[in-house]
């Protein structure tokens, strides 16, 4: 089988997904448009260079609606014959585009491919689209659905967390998301993002809080313990199907939860031809990709299951990972990696994560694995596993080795 190959990984910084953020007047469309225009420039691609552009977002309603990927490519300065694909698989949208991209590569379709995703938290409000899970009582019922907070929070009960572990976490990806960026660690992939004079927009992440530690966060009140606990009662609903559980302990905050952010990250994927004919020198071969179905009333536990079936289908153990991307959704989602697989800390978002950064839900699963190669390359370590929790009960991963 062909290899796929990462030749370029691109991001913009993330801005505080409200009315005042940095980038709330930027469209979907428009930062799509930028990030793909970097990937051509930085690159030197003319022309059909690339097969397809693979889009991910998670909620495709309004100006993230339609076919958001061709209207990306018609706007940015891609020649008008490379078409489009949007996808969504919630949180792992971008992800999955970067591995439908190298699988596509791997199995001859295409020699290339440029794959990421976009959401604009600021402008597409969250659970707009109106997913059936939620609002369509036939499954609704049918799955015992509770809200995400509610489905962390019963992580957390369900694995003997508490809030100090979590919120420690929490100060832990400050810290480093902090130090990643004094030190330059994201400068090679960061795109400023800049209006139509070419006057910086944004060109840090915006949503960092690098001063927060444990007395800010103990201050903070659970945000989904009214949700658990009053009408229409979720806790009741997650105990219907956990009844070995007394009660739901809620631990999870604004503080050690992910932050709601816009953003949009890029990779340019292809084969060995492909870096030849273009005078391009690849990065990493992806070396596995994976995705599954876990129970969707827990919902968030994915990234554990996922982790055991790529590392068996590509006849690998946990030791042969060097360094490990672990969305943090919830801090209570990256505690149970860490005690599921025993791993050292200093192996898992060694440069910080959402927690401190922001989660832009259709951009975060590309983010992550252009964040792993960057640290790769930096540390001269040779294999990283990228992974993500998913909405309704999913999980996603990839395999990354440095060339």
């Amino acid at each position: 089988m062909t290899e796929a190959y990462i030749y370029d990984a691109v991001r913009s910084p993330r801005g505080k997904g409200r009315a005042d953020g940095a980038l709330h007047e930027v469209t979907s469309v428009a930062l799509s448009a930028k990030i793909l225009n970097a990937v051509k420039e930085r690159n030197g691609l003319d022309g059909h260079a690339v097969e397809d552009v693979i889009w991910g977002n998670a909620t495709q309603v309004g100006e993230q609606g339609g076919c958001l990927a061709r209207s990306a490519v018609l706007l940015s300065d891609l020649d008008e014959s490379i078409p489009g694909l949007s996808i969504n698989r919630f949180c792992a949208s971008g992800m999955e585009a970067v591995n439908l991209a190298a699988n596509q590569v791997r199995g001859g379709a295409g020699s290339a491919y440029i794959a990421g995703g976009v959401e604009m938290m600021s402008r597409v409000t969250m659970g707009s689209d109106g997913a059936a899970i939620a609002v369509d009582p036939s499954i609704a019922m049918k799955t015992y659905f509770i809200p995400q907070g509610i489905s962390a929070d019963l992580i957390a009960t369900e694995y003997g967390f508490t809030r100090d572990e979590a919120d420690a976490l929490a100060v832990e990806s400050q810290r480093r998301a902090a130090a990643a960026w004094e030190d330059g660690r994201f400068a090679k992939s960061i795109v400023p993002i800049r209006d139509q004079n070419g006057l910086a927009i944004l060109d840090r992440d915006e949503y960092m809080r690098p001063g927060t530690d444990m007395q800010a966060l103990g201050a903070l009140k659970a945000s989904f313990k009214d949700m658990g606990e009053t009408m229409p009662g979720f806790d009741k609903v997650a105990l219907m199907k956990y009844p070995h559980l007394e009660r739901i302990r809620h631990i999870h905050h604004a503080g050690n939860s992910s932050g709601i952010v816009d953003g949009a990250a890029a990779l340019l994927i292809g084969n060995k031809e492909f870096g030849e004919a273009h005078g391009l020198e690849p990065r990493a071969r992806i070396r596995a990709t994976a995705k599954i179905g876990t129970d969707p009333t827990i919902m968030l536990t994915g990234p554990v299951p996922v982790t055991e079936k790529i590392l068996k289908e590509s006849g690998m153990s946990i030791s042969d990972i060097d360094l490990f991307e672990v969305n943090e959704a919830f801090a209570a989602v990256v505690l149970r990696f860490l005690q599921r697989f025993d791993v050292p800390a200093d192996k898992v978002n060694v440069n910080g994560g959402a927690i401190a950064m922001g989660h832009p839900l259709g951009a975060t699963g590309a983010i992550i694995i252009g964040t792993l190669l960057d640290e790769l390359e930096r540390t001269g370590k040779g294999t990283g596993l990228a992974t993500l929790c998913v909405a309704s009960g999913m999980g996603a991963a990839t395999i990354i080795e440095r060339i």
